[in-house]
């Protein structure tokens, strides 16, 4: 299992509730930390935590400041109901604004799956957010789902029945897209028992991303830059959803991650980091 650190930190949300943060050591700060380096927040998606992000932080450390977060209803940070996907956009914006005001510049944000839609939904709160990039956190297009009624019902059905390993299983296999040997190797990995307790957030998830911002439409008065990324070999919905909010967004670019799927940041780190960083680093030496 993945060792679990105390938070650095913890900033209130809107609602009240706290957001744990934790910061990745820079490999040549040395402890002291230029007042100018960029920050980007890393955002997990769903089922997971801060650590999600742990094979690429240490290389995003190396140019800029790199804050990950466990977003509300599982590890350090806080909870608080009802559940409204409204309450992710608040955590993600008062995190941007903590930092931004704590270093005098803006900050940047780098959200995978449904934490990319936090991460949209954030860039809509605050001005201190000053590029996003979003890993295949785009609302499935026009006319489509990323869950039916059946498979909220047979989620709902395992997690009161305390299978939360089934619960993990199917989103994997039938919202993510894995394959059966995928999923079983999956069950291998350390990060397994961490992702199956908090396996019914997903469910929560499912239903909130299908309310009122299921449509592309809702971002596309984001001004900001945005890079959309997805995996050449991800299921459609995620390419069709990923290639129709880029087209609604004033500043958006595409990239797609050839032979890649949902996990490009666990599977091909160096390739992730390396289009992320040209991205970002872009127009670093913007005025606060």
């Amino acid at each position: 299992m993945i060792a679990q650190t105390p938070p650095n930190g913890l900033v209130e949300s809107a609602d009240g509730t706290p957001i744990a943060w934790w910061e990745t050591e820079r490999p040549d700060a040395a402890g002291v930390l230029d007042p100018a380096t960029p920050a980007v927040v890393l955002v997990h998606g769903a089922t997971a935590d801060h650590t999600a992000f742990r094979a690429v932080a240490p290389r995003l450390a190396q140019h800029r400041r790199v804050i990950s977060i466990d977003r509300r209803g599982r590890g350090a940070s806080g909870d608080r109901p009802p559940y409204a996907i409204e309450r992710e956009y608040e955590d993600v914006a008062a995190v941007v604004d903590w930092l931004a005001a704590a270093t005098a510049w803006p900050v940047d944000v780098l959200g995978h799956s449904f934490g990319g839609r936090c991460g949209l939904g954030a860039a809509l709160l605050t001005d201190h957010l000053r590029r996003l990039v979003v890993y295949e956190g785009a609302p499935a297009p026009h006319g489509q789902a990323f869950q039916d009624p059946d498979l909220l019902a047979r989620l709902d059905a395992l997690a009161a029945r305390g299978d939360l390993d089934g619960v993990m299983a199917t989103f994997m296999g039938e919202v993510v897209g894995l394959s059966p040997p995928e999923v079983e190797a999956y069950r291998a990995a350390a990060t397994w028992p961490v992702r199956a307790a908090a396996a019914p957030t997903a469910i929560r998830e499912l239903r909130a991303e299908a309310g009122r911002d299921a449509a592309a439409e809702h971002f596309a008065e984001i001004r900001i830059p945005v890079l959309q990324l997805v995996g050449g070999a991800s299921p459609d919905i995620f390419t069709a959803g990923t290639r129709e909010l880029d087209s609604l967004l004033p500043d958006g670019r595409l990239i797609s991650l050839t032979g890649q799927k949902h996990a490009a940041h666990h599977t091909s780190p160096a390739i992730f980091v390396a289009v992320v960083e040209g991205f970002l680093a872009e127009r670093d030496t913007i005025a606060p």
